[in-house]
C-alpha cells in the first residue's frame, strides 16, 4: 500500500483528520487557520482550562478574535481535547509545544519528550508528524525519530512521515501572520517532504521546501540569531554613546537615512519573548557538543542580559540628578509586556527591572493595559488602576514598554521625571530636563 499517495489524497480533499498539539501562541492560530482551510481540527493541549476556553467559543490569545473560534467551533471544524488518545485516529498533527531553557541554559526538550512519549504510544501507518517547536539541529532526527520507530515497526517515508517546519509567529502583528508568512518545511525522507507540503499547501499561501529537517532547523535559529546579535550591537552601541554623552536615538536615525547597507535595530531595556532570547542559545548549546565556541551568539547574550541593570542604573542617575535616592522613590514601570500591544509576559526585560529595582530598595508599581497582574516566580503585582495619580504621584516614571494606547504627551505633562527607554516620547535631538533616555 501506497501510504503517501493515499495520505496526500485524504490532505488533497480535506478529508484527513488533522491534529495540533499544544494550544499557545503558535498552536492556536495554526490550528484556526488549518480549520478556515476546511479541515477537521482538534487541539490537544494537557492545560484542561485551555481546552475548556476553546469548546466554549473563547480564544485566550489576543491575536485570534473570540467571533473566529466561536464560528470555527460550531461548524465542527475546530475543537479540542486533553485527551492523547484521540492521536490515534489523526492523519497529521502539528506539534507547537514550548522549547524553554533551564536555568543551567541548556535546552529544556521536556515538553517534545513528553509528546514524543504520547506519540510512540498512538503512532500508526498513514501518520504525518511535524514538529514546529523551535530547538537544535538535529532534534527531529535524533530525538523523536527513534522514539517513534522503537517498537512500532514502521520505516519513516514509507509507512509515516516526519518533518520540521518552524513557527515564524510574530504576536501583534496585522500585516505577516500565520497564512501569508512563508512557510520552511524540511523533512527526513523526501516523501517526507512531499507529504508535508501537500497538508500546510492547504491552508497557508507560500510553502518554502529545503532538502532536510536539519536544514529547516537551522533556518530558524539563523533567523532570530540575526536578530538577537545586531540587536547586542545596538544595545552596546547605546552603552557606548551613554559614555561618550552622545545621543543613540538621533545616531541610529541619521544612520537610517541611508537607502542601502544598513539595516535599523533599536536598543532597549532588554530582550523578551520566547525567540529571540532563547533560540540562539539552543544553538550555542549544540556547537558546545562538537567543540566549537559560538562566540558572536555568547558575546550578544551577554550585552542583552546587561540592558535590565544598565536601564536601572539610569533610574538611579536621574534620580539623584533631581537630589533623590532610588531606595525608597515610588517608581512606575509602564508597560510590563516584552513588547508593545502584546499580552505576553515572556522572558519581559520589565520582570527583571522590578526585580532590581526592589532589591534596591525602590516602592515598585507597574502599569499595562494588557497585563492586568504578574504572577512569576516570587513577584506577585496587580497593574495600578489609577493611571493619572500613579503617574503624578511617581517620583519616576520608567518607560519600558512603549504601548501604542499610552497618552505620552499627558505622561509627558503629568510626571516629575521620565526614564524613556524605548524612546517613544520622541524626544532624542532634544533637550527635556525631565526626561533621560538609554
Amino acid at each position: 500500500m501506497d501510504h503517501a499517495q493515499e495520505l496526500i489524497n485524504k490532505l488533497q480533499n480535506k478529508e484527513a483528520n488533522v491534529a495540533v498539539l499544544g494550544l499557545g501562541y503558535v498552536g492556536l492560530p495554526l490550528a484556526v487557520v488549518f480549520a478556515k482551510s476546511g479541515f477537521k481540527v482538534i487541539g490537544i493541549d494537557p492545560i484542561q482550562e485551555k481546552v475548556d476556553q476553546i469548546n466554549s467559543g473563547k480564544s485566550y490569545i489576543l491575536d485570534i478574535e473570540d467571533e473566529t473560534v466561536a464560528k470555527l467551533v460550531k461548524s465542527g471544524n475546530l475543537s479540542a481535547t486533553s485527551d492523547f488518545s484521540t492521536l490515534a485516529e489523526t492523519d497529521a498533527v502539528s506539534i507547537c509545544v514550548p522549547t524553554p531553557l533551564r536555568k543551567t541554559g541548556d535546552p529544556d526538550l521536556s515538553f517534545i519528550v513528553s509528546v514524543a512519549d504520547s506519540l510512540q504510544e498512538f503512532i500508526h501507518a498513514g501518520m504525518l508528524i511535524v514538529l514546529e517547536s523551535t530547538t537544535y539541529p538535529g532534534t527531529t532526527r535524533e530525538l523523536i525519530l527513534p522514539k517513534l520507530c522503537e517498537d512500532s515497526g514502521l520505516q519513516v517515508g514509507e509507512d509515516f512521515f516526519l518533518a520540521f517546519s518552524p513557527e515564524r509567529v510574530d504576536p501583534g502583528r496585522e500585516d505577516w501572520t500565520t497564512v501569508n508568512t512563508p512557510k520552511v518545511i524540511g523533512g527526513i525522507t523526501p516523501k517526507c517532504l512531499e507529504v508535508a507540503q501537500a497538508w500546510y499547501c492547504q491552508a497557508l499561501e507560500t510553502v518554502v521546501p529545503v532538502s532536510s529537517a536539519e536544514v529547516a532547523e537551522m533556518a530558524k535559529l539563523l533567523e532570530n540569531t540575526f536578530r538577537m546579535i545586531n540587536i547586542g550591537m545596538v544595545n552596546e552601541l547605546a552603552l557606548m554613546c551613554d559614555r561618550l554623552g552622545v545621543d543613540v536615538w538621533e545616531v541610529i536615525e541619521a544612520a537610517a537615512t541611508k537607502p542601502f547597507g544598513f539595516m535599523k535595530f533599536l536598543p532597549g531595556p532588554g530582550l523578551g519573548g520566547h525567540c529571540i532570547p532563547i533560540d540562539p542559545l539552543y544553538l550555542s548549546w549544540k556547537l558546545k557538543t562538537v567543540n566549537y565556541s559560538a562566540r558572536f551568539i555568547e558575546l550578544a547574550s551577554e550585552i542583552n542580559t546587561t540592558m535590565p541593570r544598565f536601564t536601572v542604573s539610569k533610574v538611579q542617575d536621574a534620580l539623584n540628578q533631581h537630589k533623590k535616592a532610588l531606595n525608597g522613590a515610588k517608581v512606575l514601570v509602564l508597560g510590563a509586556a516584552y513588547k508593545a500591544d502584546i499580552d505576553d509576559l515572556r522572558e519581559s526585560p520589565a520582570l527583571d527591572i522590578i526585580h532590581l529595582l526592589g532589591e534596591k530598595g525602590a516602592q515598585v508599581i507597574y502599569h499595562d493595559p494588557l497585563i492586568p497582574a504578574i504572577h512569576h516566580d516570587e513577584l506577585a503585582m496587580e497593574s495600578v488602576q489609577d493611571l493619572e495619580k500613579a503617574v503624578k504621584e511617581a517620583d519616576c516614571v520608567l518607560i519600558v514598554t512603549n504601548h501604542s494606547s499610552y497618552d505620552y504627551e499627558k505622561i509627558l505633562r503629568d510626571a516629575r521625571l521620565i526614564v524613556d527607554a524605548r524612546n517613544a516620547l520622541q524626544t532624542h535631538g532634544k533637550q527635556v530636563d525631565k526626561v533621560v533616555r538609554l
